[in-house]
């Protein structure tokens, strides 16, 4: 701890002392400094340059439809797919951003930089899911100026949870008074699928020489499907005790999609104090609610959870508020960047089953809170300079988050022992449950960009990170670009990531049980069924993330890459199969388990990407991802349900001087389907694999005039149904639900 505090004492001064720098030293450009007639780019912008990266313009948003979540369009960038948590199925509708194949839980959400961490307020279950719909949904489309996504070892820089990459969505930053409208309808062709409207709207002005004010706004509404969208292909009935009726069977089909209500509202004051030094002030309020339609976790129902999917209630609300300050520095001996950034979450939800069948079933209609709060500080610092006799651009950087998790829910299961023991660091009796969790993790690093010769740029680095409860841990990173002519450059990329435990892996208080049937196979129930507990002896996850390739820059505007990726995954957690005690309950033995971590899986695939001009009005883009695996190594299971392969196409063609036609395809391999139990471990009977499919959309946009133009078009042009067949393992890899036939318009004007 006393090292965390002077890691975080000596740059929170290192920032202050060059913040106050007076206005008369030399500004240089953020992104580049010039060194003896050479230009030496930062060491972070040649990292997003490496083929593991791509960048979503905001021409590319307002050429496409998005719904409700931008991860409708990062889905379409090389190695990128929507997933679930794990390869169970469960949850399978609340789609998440996946980077190669690595899951959802590795890939880093930022917004401008900053880390994005609210979903980590959301139970994980023993499977590895949670009933949360992400982080990539916090900012609207309209209001977003470009995205970054960045792969493999582009990604490791950024600390804890980028192993498998990042996003950083950087939104609009107006220089004048200005003042954009938004809007967006959205109707499917079936009835049975939900509609969507948004509208948003974003204002500026200056407030003075050196101040500038900034709000926006938003409001996003997308329907839930009908609870009986998968009827046709899941004959599932439950039976359960109706307070009226009795014993009562019903049709219980895997639920469609829930729908979902956005409010936004942020707010900035931008300080330019002087030529070298900007301060911005930043807040905003963000509340998503649910509107529920009987999504359940395994296959359980009950009265409260049909009445409340028959009513379309709000079943949980997520809150986010967040706020920061940034300095940004421009000197003569270099740039900087730093902030102080506080983010709360509050999670509130109906309650719901914590064991066996019903589990991850509302139960009851009382709600309960989840609060999450997150610090974070960071300083950055590019500095150029000679090393080892070369033009150098070195980046110097610390960074501490602390994470305190309140969840007085998700600890509540009970422990029945007759001998007076129990489970180990486990407290039987539930008042006395740590419902506070906390992490507290310190980080610095360096990382330089040399130009070894005119052809050879070398960009090693390194991070260390303290963590309170698994130690230090060190991330060495190589990238290289070696230009072998005019055209051609071959790049490479090597780097360790990480991921540290989140707070219910580490809470041994938070209990899980199986009343039996859920037990690991070859430990079955003894007569009082399996406990499974947090474990704060954990280490962290990390993975050796290599990528290699070539990039192709030809006249004309053509452009290519092909790059082959490889990810040893070390020490990935889950819920343990082997049991590490035993007590008794007066009706038998039971078993209880920890999360552990596993040795080894495995992530390779190979990306390429294609675009050139076909014409002076028409451009083609395509890419392709290869997945070649993406197991566990001991048991061989997929880590999540990702395509064999996957195909982007797309055509920019300006038809006239107004009207601009972008017609697009994405083609879905495969999808192989566990052929275990992810729970247990038990083999599955017949499992079913998803079959290829291909999703057709037509996009228009039509300039009214310079500063208003109206969209439209059609999405799943041929009416493609992708239904979900169950709600855990039973479904195979036919998990979730895809769009079908919609149409839409929107209306985009500045003033």
């Amino acid at each position: 701890m006393a090292k965390i505090g002077l890691c975080l004492a000596s740059s929170t001064a290192l920032t202050l002392t060059l913040a106050l720098f007076p206005a008369t030293v030399r500004a240089q450009d953020s992104d580049s400094i010039v060194l003896e007639q050479i230009t030496v780019t930062s060491a972070e912008e040649q990292v997003k340059q490496a083929l593991g990266a791509s960048t979503v313009t905001a021409e590319d948003i307002a050429r496409q439809q998005v719904v409700n979540d931008v991860s409708e369009i990062i889905r379409k960038m090389p190695g990128v797919n929507l997933t679930g948590s794990s390869a169970t199925g469960q949850r399978g509708n609340q789609r998440q951003i996946d980077i190669r194949g690595m899951g959802p839980e590795n890939t880093l959400i930022l917004i401008d930089g900053k880390p994005v961490l609210s979903r980590n307020s959301v139970r994980m279950t023993r499977s590895g899911e949670r009933d949360s719909r992400g982080d990539s949904n916090w900012v609207p489309a309209e209001l977003i100026d470009h995205i970054e996504v960045l792969r493999g070892p582009a990604a490791a820089r950024y600390g804890s949870g980028a192993a498998g990459g990042v996003v950083n969505i950087i939104t609009k930053e107006p220089e004048h008074e200005t003042f954009s409208f938004s809007a967006q309808m959205t109707q499917p062709e079936s009835s049975l699928e939900g509609s969507g409207k948004r509208a948003n709207f974003l204002y500026a002005r200056p407030l003075g020489q050196n101040l500038t004010f900034r709000l926006t706004g938003n409001y996003n509404k997308t329907d839930a499907d009908s609870p009986d969208i998968n009827a046709s292909v899941d004959d599932t009935t439950c039976t359960y005790t109706d307070t009226d009726a009795g014993s009562v069977t019903v049709d219980c089909p895997a639920a469609g999609r829930e729908g979902v209500v956005n409010k936004d509202l942020t707010a900035q004051l931008r300080w330019k104090m002087d030529d070298a030094n900007t301060i911005d002030f930043d807040a905003s309020y963000s509340r998503q609610g649910n509107i529920f339609t009987g999504d359940r976790q395994n296959s359980s129902v009950n009265e409260t959870l049909e009445d409340l999917a028959a009513a379309g209630a709000e079943t949980n609300v997520m809150k986010r508020r967040n706020f920061a300050i940034t300095h940004r520095g421009d000197y003569a001996f270099g740039t900087s960047e730093s902030y102080l950034q506080w983010e709360h979450t509050d999670n509130t939800r109906n309650l719901e089953g914590l064991a066996g069948g019903p589990e991850g079933s509302i139960t009851s209609t009382e709600k309960g809170t989840i609060l999450l709060d997150n610090i974070n500080a960071k300083t950055e610092w590019v500095l150029p300079m000679q090393l080892v006799g070369k033009d150098t651009s070195l980046t110097l950087g610390a960074e501490v988050r602390h994470e305190r998790l309140n969840d007085p829910i998700s600890t509540t299961q009970t422990i029945t022992s007759t001998t007076g023991g129990g489970i180990d660091g486990t407290n039987t009796d539930v008042a006395d449950r740590k419902t506070v969790m906390t992490q507290l993790t310190a980080g610095v690093y360096a990382e330089a960009n040399i130009y070894w010769s005119e052809n050879l740029t070398l960009t090693p680095a390194l991070r260390l990170d303290q963590n309170e409860y698994f130690g230090l841990n060190a991330s060495p990173s190589l990238n290289a670009a070696l230009k072998l002519s005019d055209s051609w450059t071959a790049k490479f990329g090597i780097a360790r990531a990480f991921k540290a435990p989140n707070l219910y892996q580490l809470n041994n208080d938070y209990v899980y049980y199986t009343r039996g049937n859920g037990c690991p196979t070859g430990y079955p129930s003894l007569g009082s069924g399996c406990y499974v507990v947090g474990n704060e002896d954990l280490e962290a996850e990390t993975s050796i993330n290599t990528e290699l390739g070539l990039a192709y820059e030809g006249a004309g505007g053509t452009n290519a890459t092909i790059t082959a990726f490889h990810n040893d995954y070390r020490n990935k957690i889950q819920a343990g199969n082997v049991p590490v005690g035993t007590f008794e309950t007066g009706s038998g033995t039971a078993q209880y388990f920890q999360w552990v971590n596993i040795p080894k899986a495995v992530v390779s695939g190979v990306e390429g990407s294609f675009s050139t001009p076909l014409g002076p009005n028409l451009d083609l883009a395509t890419n392709v991802t290869y997945m070649i695996d993406s197991k566990n190594s001991e048991t061989g299971e997929p880590l999540s349900l990702v395509p064999d392969y996957t195909i982007n196409l797309s055509m920019n063609w300006q038809a006239t001087e107004k009207l601009m036609l972008t017609p697009s395809l994405t083609h879905y391999g495969r999808i192989q389907a566990a052929s275990t139990n992810t729970v247990t471990g038990a083999p599955l009977t017949d499992p079913q694999d998803r079959d290829p499919y291909t999703l057709v959309n037509l996009g228009a946009r039509y300039a009214l005039s310079d500063s208003t133009s109206l969209s439209a078009g059609i999405s799943n042009i041929f009416d493609v149904q992708v239904l979900r067949e169950g709600s855990s393992t039973s479904a195979g890899a036919n998990s979730y639900n895809e769009s079908g036939r919609a149409f839409y318009i929107g209306l985009n004007a500045t003033f």
